[in-house]
């Protein structure tokens, strides 16, 4: 599938209102104006078709050159919903299953101890499984997450990991680094979806990134999306304003704008990518795991994926611990899930679900109005919070 195989709608045939989505435009121009953020591309998609494709502002915020709707994005944990799916199709070909413990993939992780009060350990009540992976609640957090003895024993996160560790390496350190509860027991975000990755490894025997190119970016038609930035797309490549606006600190460029390497292709933050390629990604997890002649997954297995995995006493755990404004969001086998239409402090309908990139990126998919949105800024820090509830108004506002 090429980048011109998506097909194109008129805003009110796809329900949608041209007037009201000026206001899209208008809104991120402001903030480009304001210099909160130096540009963004939006896509969205309505019963199946691209109904709006938007690029605002610059790709480099210091020669001022003018952002394309075909800039390529760092979408670290946006990754994430990739590598979860691939994990999928591996279940449904009974090659893994959800209820395995991890360990049967990964034999150092075996040895897991929970951290107790006082630096000291204990074994878990039971090892993590793949679904633990899958919805976070595996114990498994990022150092830089807290400031516990156990969180100083965690490598700092998904791609500092990948710049400066082998796998094996990694997998020591997880493996040494004490869960912060019993599996199954909390939800907490961390290196659950990085392990899926070495799991993928493990019962392919092939790399993660060929897993997905041969298996998900290559039937999708998605040709730009990979985990190194190649040097001739780097004239596409999506770069932030030079300090944050919250902080007025230096913004940290994001890897891909470095010289640095992934030792190991990081699935839980690895990759760059487009607004169009991930409408692809997104619109075949609407559409069913199907997208043209791409089969990917099976329609069960993402009525599977896009449930809430929590259970109800797990309430605010985004809201909490990620994101404020997803009061009323559980999570799924990849993504967060919308678990009524009110509660979040953002537009959406019950069941539809999400996840973002810490810089910048978003994307989330409503399968009761058809919708599939994909927003990308070069925004990293605190301020890509406001992008994400804003970008769903604008959509929501927008509907006929």
């Amino acid at each position: 599938m090429t980048a011109a195989a998506l097909p194109r709608a008129e805003p009110e045939s796809a329900g949608l209102s041209s007037p009201r989505l000026r206001r899209v435009g208008e809104a991120l121009r402001r903030e480009v104006e304001a210099g909160r953020i130096p540009g963004a591309v939006i896509g969205i998609m309505r019963g199946g078709k691209v109904a709006h494709l938007e690029a605002v502002g610059h790709r480099d915020p210091a020669t001022k050159e003018p952002l394309k709707v075909d800039a390529i994005f760092s979408i670290a944990s946006m990754t994430k919903a990739m590598t979860s799916t691939a994990v999928m199709m591996l279940v449904e070909e009974g090659r893994v299953l959800l209820g395995d413990p991890v360990s049967k993939y990964l034999p150092p992780l075996a040895e897991l101890k929970v951290a107790e009060p006082g630096g000291t350990t204990r074994a878990p009540k039971q090892l993590p499984t793949i679904q633990d992976l899958l919805r976070h609640t595996s114990g498994l957090t990022y150092r830089d997450r807290g400031t516990t003895p156990a969180h100083a024993l965690y490598p700092g996160s998904s791609v500092w990991a990948a710049e400066r560790m082998t796998k094996d390496e990694a997998i020591a350190a997880l493996a040494t680094a004490p869960l912060l509860f019993d599996p199954g027991s909390s939800w907490e975000y961390g290196f659950s979806t990085d392990v899926l990755g070495f799991v993928v490894e493990a019962a392919t025997g092939k790399p993660l990134g060929s897993v997905l190119q041969e298996r998900l970016w290559g039937p999708l038609g998605m040709a730009d999306t990979s985990f190194a930035l190649p040097p001739a797309k780097r004239v596409r490549y999506a770069l932030p304003v030079a300090k944050d606006p919250l902080t007025i600190l230096a913004n940290v460029p994001a890897h891909h704008a470095t010289d640095k390497t992934q030792k190991w292709e990081s699935g839980g933050g690895g990759t760059v990518s487009t607004v169009s390629d991930y409408l692809r990604f997104a619109e075949m997890l609407r559409q069913g795991g199907k997208l043209g002649a791409a089969d990917i997954l099976g329609r069960g297995t993402v009525a599977l994926m896009t449930a809430d995995h929590l259970p109800a006493s797990f309430n605010n755990m985004i809201a909490d611990k990620m994101d404020p404004a997803a009061a009323g969001y559980g999570f799924g086998l990849g993504f967060a899930v919308r678990r009524q239409n009110g509660i979040a402090a953002m537009a959406g309908s019950a069941g539809d679900y999400y996840w973002s990139g810490v810089y910048g990126t978003y994307f989330w998919v409503d399968p009761r109005e058809e919708l599939t949105v994909v927003f990308m800024a070069a925004a990293p820090g605190l301020i890509r919070l406001r992008y994400r509830q804003m970008a769903r108004n604008l959509v929501y506002q927008a509907l006929l």
